[in-house]
């Protein structure tokens, strides 16, 4: 099981501000210290809310807090944070960047939840550096396909300076999807499917071999399954999962800042 450090604690706790306290009195704000140990517990289990250890609180307090600063945009001012703290400190590589995707189960009903090759559930995309520092990071339905998910990760990057190329696999071998890139600035990197004719071949065998260190993304995503709540989907909302998407990166990227 992965633990939450204290300072890893204190780093999150500032970025939440103090709630006010009402004039007219009333219940008083709850901890926020244990209110995060309480989310970190629902990220770090596949369990529902409604079996959160009554250590951290009200399971319906800890979950409104949760969805109240998820509506303040708290997590990802984290996320981008963390990530000009690593990028301020030297420690990204985004001479090139990995590209993947992994499939999440869904349980029940919501939006944003899609029907797959393996059954109901999402999509987690990821972007990472050459060392495997998270860069971007997305959920969406899992019929989606993912060569027309990529211009999403785009959107969310945490470093300011553009990858000069990105590689992925077979399944980002779109002639579109090159030309999004090239306008970006940016060389597409993905092995030929085999239905590709000869004539229509575009990727040059020398580049092709930078994508021997696929197992980069492949591991970080591995770090980020290890955060079981991301491998079942329990919520209704898409933005309740996918804020724990970023809820995990944060704590990726912290443990390379604080150690």
């Amino acid at each position: 099981m992965l633990k939450l450090t204290d300072e890893q604690l204190d780093w999150l706790a500032q970025c939440i501000p103090d709630h006010p306290r009402s004039p007219k009195g009333g219940r008083p704000p709850p901890d926020k210290r244990r209110t995060l140990r309480g989310i970190f517990w629902i990220l770090d289990n596949a369990a529902k809310w409604k079996d959160l250890p009554r250590a951290f609180g009200s399971q319906s307090t800890v979950h409104r807090w949760y969805q109240k600063w998820l509506g303040q945009g708290l997590f990802e001012r984290a996320m981008r944070t963390a990530g000009r703290c690593v990028e301020q400190r030297g420690e990204y590589r985004v001479y090139e960047c990995f590209l993947d995707g992994t499939f999440c189960k869904a349980r029940g009903r919501g939006d944003g939840i899609g029907y797959g090759n393996v059954g109901k559930g999402v999509k987690i995309m990821v972007l990472v550096d050459a060392r495997g520092l998270p860069v971007a990071i997305d959920t969406a339905p899992a019929d989606a396909h993912e060569s027309r998910l990529v211009q999403r990760l785009f959107d969310f990057m945490l470093t300011e300076q553009t990858p000069p190329r990105v590689i992925g696999d077979k399944a980002y071998d779109s002639d579109a999807l090159d030309t999004q890139m090239a306008q970006r600035g940016v060389e597409l990197i993905a092995p030929h499917r085999s239905n590709r004719k000869p004539e229509n071949v575009t990727q040059d065998r020398r580049p092709l071999q930078r994508s021997a260190r696929r197992w980069t993304v492949e591991r970080t995503i591995a770090w980020i399954q290890h955060f079981r709540r991301l491998c079942i989907r329990w919520e209704k909302s898409s933005k309740l999962f996918g804020r724990f998407s970023r809820l995990s990166c944060s704590l990726l990227l912290l443990k390379e800042v604080l150690g």
